[in-house]
């Protein structure tokens, strides 16, 4: 018969496996520095040398780091996604610019319908929390906050979505944002007029998520992310004409 004596589990096996799982639930985030030991000791109900022993297994495996003085931190994971020379590849050539936001329109709209269906009660209060801080931003003007948490409103739907190979695959995308490599995501709270639209936007996303409204989630997650990229095509077409026409007002000066 195939049948074994069950084994009783070690201690530290089921700290790793804990960890590990709130790792990829998205719950602990790269560069997140966990409790000190006995806190964290404590929280869990183990022995510090139980501890030790799992967080010497997380390290080995790649996902926990020790800095000297500093703790215990979950590890960079992200940036092994893109390797470093398809990052230049990508913050070099305007084409991946308008890829990327193809690829988000599809993925998001799904997060999104996913999150109407899906997401628990407390998945759409942190939504709504989210969004009225971008509300209190706008009025108070403060477009690089206004920014930040346009992305940390779109992480929130990804992670209400409850899926976890969606969550760090986008979290690993929005890395990429956030350095800059896509686009400036100040450029988008350039102008009063696109800051107001882009938060009518998010209002209606939001609105659609409160009302558990799956397909009106992902149209708006659509309509928002065509207008992103119809205000950065925009944006370029604009920046090259002024090119053109400084080589005019250079040419002129030059015959008089």
């Amino acid at each position: 018969m195939p049948f074994q004596k069950v084994q009783p589990e070690k201690l530290s096996t089921s700290v790793v496996r804990q960890i590990e799982m709130l790792i990829l639930q998205g719950i602990l985030r790269p560069g997140e520095r966990l409790p000190a030991e006995r806190d964290l000791a404590e929280r869990l109900g183990v022995s510090r040398p139980s501890l030790r022993d799992a967080v010497a297994e997380l390290q080995e495996q790649g996902l926990l780091v020790s800095r000297a003085g500093s703790g215990i931190f979950v590890a960079e994971v992200l940036g092994n996604a893109f390797s470093p020379a398809l990052t230049r590849l990508f913050a070099s050539h305007e084409e991946a610019m308008f890829d990327y936001l193809s690829f988000r329109r599809d993925i998001e709209g799904l997060a999104a319908e996913r999150a109407a269906r899906l997401g628990s009660e407390s998945d759409l209060k942190v939504i709504q929390a989210i969004f009225d801080k971008m509300v209190e931003a706008h009025k108070r003007g403060k477009s690089e906050d206004e920014a930040r948490l346009d992305a940390e409103f779109h992480m929130a739907i990804i992670e209400a979505s409850h899926n976890v190979v969606m969550l760090h695959m986008l979290r690993s995308m929005f890395d990429l944002l956030r350095q800059g490599v896509f686009y400036n995501r100040k450029i988008m709270f350039h102008q009063r007029t696109t800051r107001e639209a882009i938060l009518d936007q998010h209002r209606a996303i939001n609105a659609a998520l409160q009302e558990r409204d799956p397909a009106g989630a992902r149209a708006a997650v659509s309509d928002h992310l065509s207008y992103v990229e119809q205000c950065l095509a925009d944006q370029e077409k604009a920046e090259r004409n002024e090119a053109i026409a400084r080589q005019r007002l250079e040419h002129e000066a030059g015959r008089s």
